[in-house]
C-alpha cells in the first residue's frame, strides 16, 4: 500500500480550515445563544424566585393583617359585650330602683291609708265614747258631776312646778275654771277653798262653762293648764288608741 503524503496533507489542510470554520462561524454563535438562553433562563428562575418571595411576603402580611383583624375583632366584640352587659346591669338596676320605688310607694300608701283608718275608727270610738259617757252621765247626779272632780283638779294643780303655782293669780290675775255646767255657790266655794288649800293663799277665780267637757273641771291660765274632764280623758284615750293603732298598722 502507498500513501499519497500530498493528498492526506491537502485533505488535513481542508480538515483544519473546515474546524475553523465551523469553530468560528457556527460552534461560537451556537455557544453564545446557549449561553444567553441559560443567562435568560437564570434571570427567569431569579425573577421567578423573586416573585415567589414577594408573593410569601403578601401572604405573610395578608395573614397578619387578617390576625390583625380578627384580633380587633375579637377586642371590638368583648367591647361591645362588656357595653351590652353594663348597660344590662344599669337596666337591671333602674328597674330595681324603679320595683322598689314602686313597692315603698304602695307601703307607705297602705300605712296612709291604714292609719286614716285607724284614725277614722278612733274618732269614730271617740264620739261612740262620749255619746256612752253622756246618757251614763244622765244618770249620774248633777252635783257629782263637779263635786266628784274638785280633788282631782286640786291633785293636778299640786303636780305643777313650783314657778307656775307661783304664777297663778299673780298680780291680780284671775285664774278661769270651766265646768260642764255653770257652778252653784257652794260649788264655787269649794273650789276656791282646794286653791287656797294647794297654793296656800287666795286668788281670783274666774268661772265658765263648757258643755263639751262632759263633767268635771278644767283650769286654764297663761303659763299652766289643769284638765280634769270627762273630755280630757276621752281625748287621751282616743290618742292612746290612735297610736296604738298606728304602731301595728
Amino acid at each position: 500500500m502507498k500513501i499519497d503524503w500530498w493528498t492526506l496533507a491537502l485533505q488535513a489542510v481542508n480538515a483544519a480550515v473546515l474546524i475553523w470554520l465551523l469553530a468560528h462561524f457556527l460552534f461560537r454563535p451556537v455557544a453564545d445563544i446557549i449561553a444567553a438562553r441559560q443567562k435568560a433562563a437564570q434571570q427567569l428562575l431569579a425573577d421567578a424566585s423573586a416573585a415567589k418571595a414577594a408573593a410569601q411576603s403578601e401572604r405573610e402580611k395578608a395573614k397578619a393583617e387578617n390576625e390583625k383583624l380578627a384580633e380587633h375583632r375579637s377586642e371590638a366584640l368583648k367591647a361591645v359585650e362588656a357595653e351590652a352587659a353594663t348597660e344590662k346591669a344599669a337596666l337591671l338596676a333602674a328597674a330595681q330602683a324603679e320595683a322598689d320605688k314602686l313597692r315603698a310607694a304602695a307601703e307607705a300608701e297602705i300605712a296612709n291609708e291604714r292609719r286614716a283608718e285607724a284614725a277614722a275608727a278612733a274618732e269614730r270610738a271617740g264620739r261612740l265614747a262620749v255619746d256612752i259617757a253622756r246618757k251614763l252621765l244622765d244618770r249620774v247626779p248633777s252635783e257629782l258631776r263637779i263635786t266628784a272632780f274638785i280633788n282631782g283638779l286640786a291633785a293636778g294643780l299640786a303636780e305643777l312646778p313650783d314657778r307656775a303655782r307661783a304664777s297663778l293669780g299673780a298680780n291680780g290675775t284671775p285664774i278661769r275654771i270651766t265646768a260642764a255646767r255653770a257652778l252653784t255657790a257652794p260649788e264655787a266655794e269649794a273650789c276656791r277653798t282646794a286653791l287656797v288649800k294647794i297654793l296656800g293663799r287666795p286668788v281670783p277665780v274666774e268661772f265658765g262653762t263648757d258643755p263639751n267637757l262632759i263633767a268635771g273641771l278644767e283650769l286654764e291660765t297663761r303659763y299652766a293648764s289643769v284638765r280634769n274632764s270627762f273630755r280630757a280623758d276621752l281625748t287621751r284615750l282616743q290618742s292612746e288608741l290612735t297610736h296604738h293603732d298606728a304602731a301595728f298598722a
